[in-house]
């Protein structure tokens, strides 16, 4: 009788023990008259842009989103030229940041910018560096001529806007064609800078920002005013942009003072 009691007892507990499994999904199908309140969902913004802004750009990012929070923005970093091609090709891009008016100018010739919406946003200078170990012979850009120079890296100068300022520096001071075979041409102007820091050349030209952010480059020379185009950083909305009013607000918050502090510290200069 106790084992009869027991083998029951057994076959009890195991069906209380699939009731309990049973009721949870049962329960949730259940319509209480109310559902969860609903995460706001965060819109993503794709800004693109040119390479020698990486390093501000990443710490606008965490000031921007403290004040905008429904927004999370997604970089894309590249040479301008690089950039310019990806949006013509129907990349999604919400925004694009040039380092020159040129690949900018292009997009809106092709009616590919959200009309209206286009402004200059930042100014920069071209600086010649050095690797800071060692004992460079180079101290001026005369000095690149010299035999003891073999190499110097500048951008590409029909893809990189670096590299177009560093070939009107060289051109303004009859140089270019004398040092074509010393030149080796990088994708993006931070490939310069990495070339010039792992002493694979011997010196390189960027912007003056990337130059700041290095401790393993020394500039030895500032390009003279007048040697090259202005540079000039413009911004705009992509036509085809997914969240235009977003993309909009984000453009105002780059002209903030907020956001200028975030620039003058990494040496750029509001073109307004």
């Amino acid at each position: 009788m106790f084992k009869l009691n027991q083998k029951i007892g057994g076959i009890v507990c195991f069906f209380f023990a699939l009731i309990l499994t049973l009721i949870p999904p049962v329960f949730n199908q259940i319509n209480w008259g109310f559902s969860p309140v609903a995460q706001a969902a965060q819109t993503e913004m794709i800004v693109s842009a040119a390479a020698s802004l990486t390093d501000v750009m990443k710490a606008i990012q965490p000031v921007y989103q403290q004040q905008n929070s429904s927004v999370k923005l997604t970089y894309n970093f590249a040479s301008s030229g690089s950039l310019q091609q990806q949006i013509e090709q129907g990349a999604p891009v919400d925004v694009f940041i040039s380092a020159a008016p040129r690949q900018m100018n292009e997009l809106e010739q092709k009616g590919l910018l959200l009309s209206g919406t286009r402004k200059d946003l930042l100014n920069n200078g071209i600086v010649l560096v050095v690797p800071k170990r060692g004992n460079s012979s180079v101290k001026t850009f005369q000095d690149l001529t010299n035999g003891q120079v073999g190499k110097v890296a500048i951008g590409e100068p029909e893809s990189v806007p670096a590299g177009r300022y560093a070939k009107e520096v060289l051109t303004s001071m009859n140089m270019y064609d004398k040092l074509q075979q010393k030149l080796v041409f990088a994708k993006d102007v931070r490939q310069v800078l990495t070339y010039v820091e792992g002493g694979n050349v011997d010196a390189g030209m960027v912007y003056t920002t990337d130059a700041k952010i290095s401790d393993q480059v020394s500039i030895v020379a500032t390009a003279p005013a007048g040697s090259h185009s202005p540079i000039i950083y413009p911004v705009a909305v992509i036509k085809d942009s997914k969240n235009p009013e977003a993309a909009k607000g984000f453009i105002s918050f780059l002209s903030s003072n907020t956001a200028k502090s975030v620039f003058e510290r990494y040496g750029f200069g509001l073109a307004n």
